[in-house]
Formats: C-alpha cells, sequence, structure tokens
C-alpha cells in the first residue's frame, strides 16, 4: 500500500461504509485502520488525533489533509474524480445531490447518534427519561425520512441514471434507528428503492464485508 493512498478509520458496520463506497466508485486505493470510539480493540488514539470528535468515517487524504463527516468525504471525492459520476452528470444534478448528502447529514444521521446515545444529550438519568428520549428522536428521524422520500424522487436512481453519492449515503444511513420498517409501511416506493440500489453489484459486495 503506497503512502500516497487513502487512510480511512472507521470499523465494519457502521458510516465507513459510506466512504468506502465513494472511494470503490472513484477507483481510489485506501487502507483501512479499525477504529471507532466504542471498539476497546481499535485504534482511538489515532483516531483522537486525527478527529477530536471521535467520528467515523474519518478519512486521511494522500495530501494529508483530514476530512471527517460522510457527506464531505463523498463531495470531495465526487468533485476531485468528476467522471466517477457520485454527483450527477449535470449540474442540476449536483445541485440535488448537494442538497441530499446536507439534508442527511443535518437532519437524519445527526438523529441517530441521540437515538444510540441519549445519555449524551440529555441531564436526566434515570431509565424512563432516557428512553423517552430516544423513543421521540426516532420518531423525528422517521418524520425526516419520509420528507426526505417525498422530495428526492429517484431518477432512476437518487443521483440520476446511476447511483452515486446521494444513494450511497441514504441506503447506509437507513439502516439504523428502525427506518426500514417505517419506510416499508408508509413510503414502500422509496423502500423498494433502497432495495434497488442494495442490489447493485458494487453495495452489495460492501454490504456483504459490512453486514455479513
Amino acid at each position: 500500500m503506497a503512502m500516497s493512498d487513502y487512510l480511512l478509520l472507521g470499523t465494519r458496520g457502521s458510516g465507513s461504509a459510506i466512504a468506502e463506497l465513494g472511494l470503490a466508485r472513484c477507483g481510489q486505493p485506501y487502507r483501512v485502520v479499525q477504529a471507532s470510539s466504542w471498539e476497546d480493540q481499535s485504534d482511538r488514539e489515532l483516531l483522537r488525533q486525527l478527529n477530536p470528535l471521535m467520528q467515523i468515517p474519518t478519512l486521511r487524504t494522500p495530501e494529508g489533509q483530514v476530512l471527517t463527516e460522510s457527506a464531505a468525504i463523498l463531495m470531495h471525492l465526487g468533485l476531485r474524480h468528476p467522471d466517477s459520476g457520485l454527483l450527477g452528470d449535470t449540474s442540476a444534478q449536483r445541485d440535488q445531490i448537494l442538497r441530499g448528502l446536507v439534508y442527511i447529514a443535518a437532519n437524519c444521521y445527526s438523529a441517530i447518534s441521540v437515538s444510540d446515545f441519549p445519555e449524551r444529550w440529555t441531564t436526566q438519568t434515570d431509565t424512563a427519561s432516557l428512553e423517552a428520549l430516544r423513543q421521540g428522536t426516532r420518531a423525528r428521524l422517521h418524520h425526516h425520512w419520509a420528507l426526505f422520500a417525498d422530495q428526492f424522487p429517484a431518477q432512476p436512481f437518487l443521483s440520476g441514471a446511476r447511483a452515486g453519492a446521494l444513494d450511497f449515503m441514504a441506503v447506509i444511513v437507513s439502516r439504523w434507528s428502525g427506518t426500514r420498517p417505517f419506510l416499508k409501511e408508509q413510503r414502500p416506493d422509496f423502500h423498494a428503492l433502497l432495495g434497488r440500489i442494495e442490489a447493485l453489484p458494487e453495495v452489495a459486495e460492501l454490504l456483504g464485508r459490512h453486514w455479513p
């Protein structure tokens, strides 16, 4: 592995899968270092050094620049490799993709952190209060996904004629916090689209590694 390759800090079954999809689409060699805030047997020190928030994915570029936030990583890759189709094939598609990436990051991905770790977001410590916060957050998260499904139609994919950055982010982030059962019931067409994205060879191969 050359020193000029990307270095990705992440772990299996996490948001680092989003960055891996983007790197693979762009044909960029990368090395994965297992790192997360919740795994004892991982490189926490390197993660803390590169990203004090201890969030994954964290990506170090061949030039040594540190990138955090899945949406920003996908934007970086799409802008650096425009022929990859990550950010669509037209300016109109790119605008919609950028909007969608930020929407998911701000309204969906952020809510999952509250749902998973409610104790970090309240001064209450009793079980009932923490569970109430978790359930309220999940309800809001699902509402945000319903609005996303209504505003981002498939054409035939979210990124246009072929799956791209928005498809990759949506298909991974929607796997958590009970989102898929909600979408299956409330937005079946969008749920079916996520299934079509998952069936794509480039996505199916990665899912098999992250969620065997």
